[in-house]
């Protein structure tokens, strides 16, 4: 699964260099193919994005960029910001849908503060009727992920989501997790560079695991999210859902912003209710480089650009 260029991109990624580099000449240096995959980097920029597929049919969700903050500091302003977004977004009038990291509110300095972050972003979110989804990091936080999901749950916290790895083997338990308390995930098939003790390597295995698993989500599950760009899997997971009378309506298809968009509208024009993950803001460094590692397509999509391709 971990091709040479996945594992390329996926150092450059942690490049604390090339981060400072992106943050300091910011999009804009790189508009022929960074804003392909970003909406850009403050909040408005995004709700214009965000107008515009909504226009076309599409949900959306807002994904405010930021991860691996080592600071208390950091992780107060990222919460401060969620905060401040919530309330432009709901003047806004677009979806009221957002996602966010652990790791940005904090995890890595002290647990306890970033739930009390998470709680402070998901009490505004709760007032104005707007869901929440955790996106899931590489596996080292997974468990965690879980118990701090499992912990605001059980307060009460319903209007919340968690997103899953199709590639780690631990997943299938944890879906059967998931769906005993009825909360509502996101299938992904995984974008971190994992250990074959953990993960699957191949993408047929990978690929096996998602249908398996997206199959215990139609039959069990609470509204599943299954998030792929895969149109052989999203074929066996349509295919299954016509068999098994399942109406399109519980469930829907979710898609990054800039990527398919041939099959994004096809799956809308089909009936089917499909999701845009909406991305912004100036740490936009780190998910751009996953995107060009996980397909060859997006690799060749930013060498066309280079050279001067439209």
């Amino acid at each position: 699964m971990y091709s040479g260029s996945k594992a390329f991109f996926f150092a450059l990624s942690r490049s604390a260099m090339l981060k400072r580099l992106a943050s300091r000449y910011g999009l804009a240096t790189s508009e022929s193919f960074a804003s392909r995959f970003i909406a850009g980097e403050t909040i408005e920029a995004a709700i214009d994005a965000s107008r515009r597929l909504q226009s076309q049919g599409f949900q959306i969700t807002l994904d405010y960029l930021g991860e691996s903050v080592m600071t208390l500091e950091a992780a107060a302003v990222a919460t401060r910001e969620y905060e401040r977004m919530i309330g432009i977004i709901q003047g806004a009038g677009i979806e009221r849908n957002i996602s966010l990291k652990l790791t940005q509110l904090g995890i890595d300095v002290d647990r306890a503060t970033c739930v009390d972050n998470l709680r402070r972003i998901l009490e505004p979110a709760a007032r104005h009727e707007f869901f929440v989804r955790i996106d899931m990091e590489n596996s080292p936080y997974t468990e965690r992920t879980l118990e701090i999901f499992e912990t605001l749950w059980d307060q009460q916290y319903r209007h919340l989501g968690v997103a899953l790895q199709a590639y780690l083997y631990r997943t299938e338990a944890d879906v059967r997790r998931m769906n005993e308390l009825g909360a509502r995930v996101r299938l992904v098939k995984g974008a971190y560079k994992e250990r074959a003790s953990v993960a699957y390597q191949q993408n047929g295995e990978v690929n096996s695991a998602f249908v398996r698993l997206a199959r215990v989500l139609l039959d069990e599950g609470t509204y599943p999210a299954l998030a792929t760009h895969d149109p052989g899997v999203i074929d066996e997971v349509r295919a299954y859902a016509a068999a098994q009378g399942i109406a399109r309506d519980r469930f829907e298809f979710q898609m990054l912003y800039g990527i398919r968009r041939d099959l994004q509208v096809s799956l809308l024009a089909a009936g089917h209710r499909m999701r845009v993950y909406v991305p912004f803001g100036r740490e936009w460094f780190p998910y751009f480089m996953r995107r060009l590692g996980e397909r060859p397509a997006n690799v060749a999509f930013v060498l066309r650009a280079l050279a001067g391709e439209r």
